[in-house]
């Protein structure tokens, strides 16, 4: 079963934990400097905050269970018609995955994506770190 993400964009961190995790009933299931998450069931979310320079919502997206649930859904980003950028094997969000992105006609970027393990680094460089969740 997919879970819906969204990422949101925080310029303090622990204000924003402790908001979230107020909202959400639960504290987050990874917690770093810069990156909180919390995998939640009820509703069905990857909800993600993200310490950037500016606030607001970084992007939403569709997280895949494993391969097959992954094609289903980027089969779903080619009846779109708009431009996919396939990223392919990647470390984000302190996390291994594969993913690829799509933007919609309001110029929102979706990701869609499986991830299959953990990692102990933002990004795979410090250039990606930067740009890391991000289809621009």
């Amino acid at each position: 079963m997919k879970r819906f993400h969204v990422n949101v964009s925080v310029t303090a961190m622990e204000p924003s934990v402790a908001f979230y995790s107020a909202l959400f009933g639960n504290a987050p299931t990874v917690l770093k400097k810069d990156y909180a998450k919390w995998m939640l069931e009820d509703p069905r979310v990857n909800f993600a905050i993200s310490l950037k320079p500016v606030a607001g919502v970084e992007h939403l997206g569709i997280q895949a269970e494993n391969g097959e649930e992954l094609q289903e859904v980027y089969n779903r980003l080619k009846e779109a018609k708009e431009s996919i950028r396939e990223e392919g094997k990647t470390t984000c969000c302190y996390a291994h995955s594969e993913k690829s992105w799509i933007k919609d006609l309001q110029g929102i970027e979706w990701e869609a994506f499986y991830t299959f393990g953990e990692s102990t680094v933002y990004g795979e460089s410090l250039m990606e770190e930067k740009t890391c969740c991000s289809l621009t």
